[in-house]
């Protein structure tokens, strides 16, 4: 059952700051990162960095983007790969962007991002970790969660841990009403949904992260019918591939299911000198593509600000019994 909280902020979106209406969200990057350390769960630590020196490095980017129009940022690093809550506060106080962050574990790169817990305990253990941060912030920062975040191995089938750690999102979900996104590229999509039907979950609570990667735009249609969200988050300079994806929903009436993002940034330890990788090229590239081949000025605004704020409104969503 959804906490007490969770049914006041229903129909809300969750940023580091605290909640806001949906209609506040604004044009919206749904996936980007600031800040992403690949070393692993074991060694990962903020003592790794200088916050305000990996502040002075990204700011610049976010501030480029607020003159392009985005009022809200999405920030999808998860815990043990670097996620820093505090920055991100500092960062939507200073730019006055909404940005949120996420709850939930990455078990890509077959678990070197997990925690050691996560291998002895259940889906209901995790589920409950992830329920906590919702409830009381993570960690010890107050800062709430505003989505789930999972991560899986792109093979042909889930592992075992994989399967756990869709079970916990989708329990998680139903105590919070958090939104699911799953890094799965070309992984199980069709056998994550059939986990969350078990689990009495609806598909629109769960976003296929960086369905870019599948090459099958049979697939990218299915999942959409289904009605869970497809996030082609691999926006960059060359965006002939990202039209022709957005052609094809279009041609099937799907657009309402599609959100676009960059999966761009980001500031990495250790790597002081490592290129950032901006948030621009779907405003400065893609958007007059897309008008170039037909797209209407409510299509995109579908796309870049009536999707995002559907896809991240709280509220749990359930399927019928016996559904």
């Amino acid at each position: 059952m959804m906490s007490t909280e969770g049914k006041r902020d229903a129909g809300r979106i969750m940023t580091v700051l605290g909640p806001i209406e949906v209609e506040q969200m604004g044009v919206t990057l749904p996936h980007e990162h600031v800040l992403v350390d690949f070393i692993g769960a074991e060694q990962v630590s903020r003592d790794r960095y200088d916050a305000d020196i990996a502040m002075q490095v990204i700011l610049p980017h976010l501030e480029q983007v607020q003159k392009l129009g985005v009022q809200t940022f999405v920030d999808c690093t998860p815990a043990y790969i670097g996620q820093d809550p505090v920055l991100l506060k500092k960062l939507a106080e200073t730019t006055g962007l909404y940005m949120l962050t996420n709850t939930g574990y990455y078990g890509g790169r077959d678990g070197i991002f997990l925690p050691a817990h996560a291998f002895r305990e259940t889906a209901d253990q995790l589920a409950e970790r992830w329920a906590n941060d919702w409830l009381n912030g993570i960690e010890d920062t107050g800062i709430r969660p505003g989505f789930i975040k999972i991560g899986i191995n792109p093979t042909g089938t889930l592992s075992g841990m994989d399967r756990k750690l869709v079970h916990a999102a989708a329990r998680a979900h139903l105590k919070t009403g958090l939104t699911i996104a799953a890094h799965t590229v070309t992984g199980p999509v069709l056998e994550e949904l059939e986990i969350l039907r078990e689990e009495g979950v609806d598909p629109n609570a769960f976003i296929w992260v960086h369905a870019n990667g599948d090459p099958d735009m049979r697939r990218h249609v299915a999942v959409a019918e289904l009605g869970a969200w497809v996030e082609f988050d691999g926006v960059s300079e060359a965006v002939e591939a990202d039209v022709r994806r957005l052609v094809n929903m279009k041609a099937h009436g799907l657009l309402a299911h599609v959100l676009l993002s960059h999966d761009a940034g980001w500031y990495e330890p250790g790597k002081p000198d490592k290129a950032f990788r901006g948030y621009n090229c779907l405003f400065e590239r893609l958007i007059p593509a897309l008008k170039k081949n037909g797209f209407t000025a409510a299509e995109i605004e579908q796309l870049v600000v009536l999707n995002p704020a559907n896809a991240f409104a709280i509220g749990v969503k359930s399927l019928p019994k016996g559904a």
